[in-house]
């Protein structure tokens, strides 16, 4: 009998690929030059997309495939798929949604700890020779007893508060409503009443329509001169010509980042600034939690041609 065809938008891992590979026929979307005419000639086969957060299915996408029956994502952001389009054609979608919270979180405390107290340019300091010849690295800001702020309590901005929790800070948060499993951090419903309050402020949002710049000039002008801002979520959630304007005039003291808009073809102005650390998108990058969410989306394609329930759907 032959396999089901599934297009797959972008690379796995090589532990991903031998497995989807054993089961399914990819057609690999990724590697074609003629992207339309790689479509043309395999679209009426396809029935499913295998897809990672950041590429998603636009509408373009998901209405040249007639036979399409899911969409699932490798990662917990799925904003990238047109939702409506897969909607209207009663096509299911997944993610891997909790595998990745934790590291997620992890990597968040990180790139604030490595901001704060300068750990990457300490280790410069050292190899550069600066250290022998200038003496002692500046001192930089302490992170234990401060304001945080987390906006967007879901599974990864919890996360990221618990682990705050343990260096003595003040929590708060913003989201739609107060959560009952926030214990004693302070609710505010206003954004930018949170970043007024918050020497970090954590943007741990899901991407949609209604968080597109949530993070705009007035909350990063909240946040003022003294705060950092981490962004461990999606680029769309934030104003990147407003960050951009703020960093390089220091209205906004810092910042550390993980997502951009056109990533990996980041604004060069970011490039240029000494107040920003740069990640290349690695929140969830552990070899662990990358493998669980292999077998996830493997299993959600699985489920669908199974006639099973879908571990973890979106639609």
């Amino acid at each position: 009998m032959s396999k089901i065809e599934l297009l797959q938008v972008g690379p796995y891992p090589s532990w991903d690929q031998e497995r989807l590979d054993a089961h399914f026929t990819m057609h690999r979307y990724f590697e074609a030059a003629d992207k339309a005419a790689f479509l043309a000639e395999h679209g009426a086969n396809i029935r499913g997309i295998a897809t990672r957060g950041e590429l998603g299915a636009n509408r373009a996408m998901i209405e040249a495939l007639p036979k399409l029956e899911v969409i699932s994502v490798y990662g917990v952001g799925f904003d990238a798929v047109d939702l409506a389009a897969a909607r209207e054609r009663g096509i299911r979608v997944t993610n891997t949604p909790d595998v990745l919270t934790k590291d997620v979180a992890d990597l968040g405390i990180a790139m604030m700890l490595a901001q704060a107290r300068g750990v990457i340019g300490g280790e410069t300091w050292v190899r550069s020779g600066d250290w022998a010849k200038k003496g002692l690295y500046p001192l930089k800001s302490r992170v234990h007893g401060k304001r945080a702020g987390v906006l967007g309590l879901g599974r990864i901005g919890y996360e990221v508060a618990k682990r705050l929790a343990g260096f003595d800070m003040d929590i708060a948060y913003s989201d739609t409503g107060e959560k009952d499993f926030a214990g004693d951090w302070t609710f505010l419903a206003d954004p930018v009443e949170l970043a007024a309050r918050s020497d970090f402020l954590f943007v741990t949002l899901a991407a949609s329509a209604e968080t597109r710049h949530i993070v705009g000039r007035k909350v990063i002008e909240a946040l003022g001169p003294e705060g950092m801002l981490v962004n461990i979520s999606r680029a769309s959630n934030i104003d990147e010509a407003a960050l951009l304007d703020a960093l390089e005039s220091k209205a906004l003291g810092s910042a550390a980042l993980d997502v951009f808009e056109g990533e990996p073809n980041l604004n060069p102005r970011f490039l240029t600034l000494d107040n920003v650390l740069l990640q290349p998108h690695m929140a969830s990058g552990t070899v662990e939690t990358r493998k669980a969410m292999g077998q996830l989306v493997f299993d959600n394609l699985s489920a669908h041609f199974a006639g099973k329930p879908l571990p973890t759907p979106v639609l």
